[in-house]
């Protein structure tokens, strides 16, 4: 409130002589103005205060306002947010029940190949404990402990699906997996771990690969009923023949050693027949560490009767530095004499042979591989154009002489021993049978 003496602010002229200091103010009536200015000054003073006071009174008003509105908009920005916070934990919630509850294996691998995710399904195709959580720690560790390089795979991956296909071999027993591979770009991942996470979909197959293998033994089972007479011909000239060199061996005996030798050659063609048909009927092998290269020196030496009597030359070389594999020595001995039947009957007189192991690895699928390689190669006609795609075909014969079991039963050996057979024209002329036999490793005796 203003004074009531003082309604009126103090004029400029008395404020201006008061400020001015002049000292004529100081003497005579001087005096007597600056004690009748002083109360209007004061009033003035005050006055301005309270209308300082009145606008900072009111600006603190709009403040606490502005406050509350503030508080009460955070309110309603924290309950949206706790809404959120919980919808996202029930939606996380079901997806982990979801992915927890599939069929199918599921990994999630973060950048550095470090595991976010497994489900109870991954951990049992993988043969992981319920418990266990060291083998998941990283992709390296579960690598290790399945036997599966998934290091290789998943870094092989692209945004693009990408399938492969596992056998695990345990206690006699062969389990197969489905590998499914894909990394995951975009999402809310910061840019410098975008693409790097993958996700691993593991399936069991293995019900698959038994029919597929049921099938194809069916199939066989068909191929051997229909060439069951050609092999009973093929049978019967042996035995003739073999007969005729028994009556010569008795009259001749100047030549006495040579019929022989022709008797032993026709008795192990006879013996590789019979063996043949075994062997595309029942396909079974008791599996050892064998030494190949022994292995496919002893059959060469078994079945060079049959070389001498077509004047045929044999090179043998053995070059790997590794000599085991886990197979068996009677199946390397019917497949070697298979290929050198084979070889003898496209190959004329005075060609050659040539027979070499080897040692090769490589990179397929991110899996890296060591394998043992025979090698046969021959100088004869080759093989067809038309005919490379079903040369080991039960049944199949590209001269139609023949049975056309001895490759097929190569090829099936082969796959029972976990190796592969191709084969191919050589450009100087001639066929090549390529043999890739797995290198027998102390894992696999310990699985």
């Amino acid at each position: 409130m203003l004074p009531s003496s003082h309604p009126v602010l103090i004029n400029a002229e008395s404020g201006a002589a008061f400020r001015s200091g002049d000292r004529c103010t100081l003497e005579g009536g001087g005096g007597e103005r600056l004690r009748e200015s002083a109360p209007q000054e004061l009033a003035a003073a005050f006055s301005q205060f309270i209308y300082a006071s009145s606008q900072l009174e009111a600006s603190y008003r709009r403040l606490q306002d502005e406050v509350a509105e503030l508080r009460l908009e955070l309110a309603r920005r924290n309950a949206a947010l706790q809404c959120s916070l919980a919808e996202n934990e029930r939606i996380r919630q079901n997806l982990e029940q979801i992915v927890n509850s599939m069929p199918c294996g599921v990994l999630v691998v973060e950048r550095e190949g470090a595991i976010s995710m497994a489900n109870p399904e991954s951990r049992r195709l993988l043969r992981l404990q319920a418990d266990c959580r060291g083998e998941l720690l990283d992709l390296a560790g579960l690598s290790h402990a399945t036997g599966i390089d998934l290091v290789g795979l998943v870094q092989l991956a692209s945004t693009q699906e990408s399938i492969h296909e596992v056998c695990l071999r345990a206690s006699g027993s062969a389990r197969w997996l489905e590998v499914r591979l894909r990394r995951l770009a975009g999402g809310d991942a910061s840019p410098e771990d975008e693409g790097n996470r993958s996700i691993v979909i593991l399936r069991d197959i293995t019900a698959r690969k038994k029919a597929e293998q049921e099938r194809e033994s069916g199939r066989r089972a068909m191929a051997l009923a229909e060439v069951s007479s050609e092999v009973a011909h093929e049978i019967r000239n042996p035995l003739a023949s073999l007969e005729l060199f028994a009556e010569l061996i008795e009259q001749d005996e100047a030549q006495r050693t040579t019929w022989i030798s022709h008797l032993r050659a026709g008795i192990r063609s006879l013996s590789a027949t019979v063996n043949n048909v075994l062997s595309l009927r029942s396909g079974t092998f008791r599996l050892e560490v064998i030494d190949l290269v022994q292995a496919a020196e002893d059959a060469l030496r078994f079945a060079q009767p049959l070389l001498a009597q077509a004047q045929l030359a044999v090179e043998w070389r053995a070059s790997a530095a590794e000599r085991h594999v886990l197979g068996c020595a009677a199946a390397v001995q019917q497949i070697v004499l298979n290929l050198v039947s084979n070889a003898i009957r496209h190959t004329p007189a005075g060609g050659t042979l040539e027979v070499c192991v080897s040692q090769e690895s490589d990179a397929e699928r991110g899996v890296t591989s060591e394998w043992l390689v025979l090698d046969f190669a021959d100088s004869g006609s080759g093989i067809a154009a038309d005919q490379l795609g079903r040369i080991f075909e039960a049944g199949f014969s590209g001269s139609g002489t023949t049975s056309g079991l001895g490759l097929a039963v190569c090829e099936q050996i082969m796959r029972e021993l976990g190796g592969r057979i191709s084969a191919q024209n050589r450009r100087e002329g001639g066929a090549r049978f390529i043999l890739k036999f797995p290198v027998y490793s102390k894992g696999e005796a310990a699985a």
